[in-house]
This record gives C-alpha cells, structure tokens and sequence, in this order.
C-alpha cells in the first residue's frame, strides 16, 4: 500500500546542500503552505510550516531554487530519530 503525500507551498528555507556519509547530496529546508480548506461546510483558511528533507538529484535541483518559489511536493512522511517531528521525504518535486 502506498500512501504519498501532496503537499503545495513555497521555498521558505534551505540548510546548505549537505552529503550524506555515502557520498548522497541531501538538502533540509522547511516548506510554507497555504490554502483555504473546507471543514464541516464551512471555508478554513490554512498555513502550515513543514520541516522537509530531499536527497539526491531532487536535493541539488531544490539548493538552486529561489527562496519564495512555489512548488507541488510528493513524499512520505517521518518522524527522525530522537525526534517528535514530522519531516516530508520529497520524493518528487513541480514548480507551480
């Protein structure tokens, strides 16, 4: 069973490109998303700050992206070690 998630949201921060210890480029950044949602009939307006990880080719393609810019991420979602915190793998990545 697969469940991904679609996220939508811009470019708040990017960590500098980084390398795994196999040699893998990864990149931390945190995501800004905002909507507006319908719950029980009614219009919600919605943001959330999400902490996000991409590894390889996603990871050097997002490091050259500018802050602000818009994108659909597609991923899963994890909780690190030592951690509380929900991180999103992006696992695929379109500019808007």
């Amino acid at each position: 069973m697969e469940n991904r998630v679609v996220l939508t949201g811009a470019l708040a921060e990017q960590a500098a490109l980084r390398y795994t210890p196999a040699g893998l480029p990864a990149l931390d950044l945190r995501i800004e998303h905002s909507s507006q949602q319908q719950e029980m009939g009614n219009a919600r307006n919605v943001t959330a700050s999400v902490k996000a990880v991409a590894f390889g080719p996603l990871a050097e393609k997002l490091a050259r992206q500018a802050p602000g810019s818009q994108w659909t991420f597609q991923g899963f979602l994890a909780t690190p070690r030592n951690s509380k915190m929900l991180v999103l793998h992006i696992q695929d990545i379109q500019q808007n």
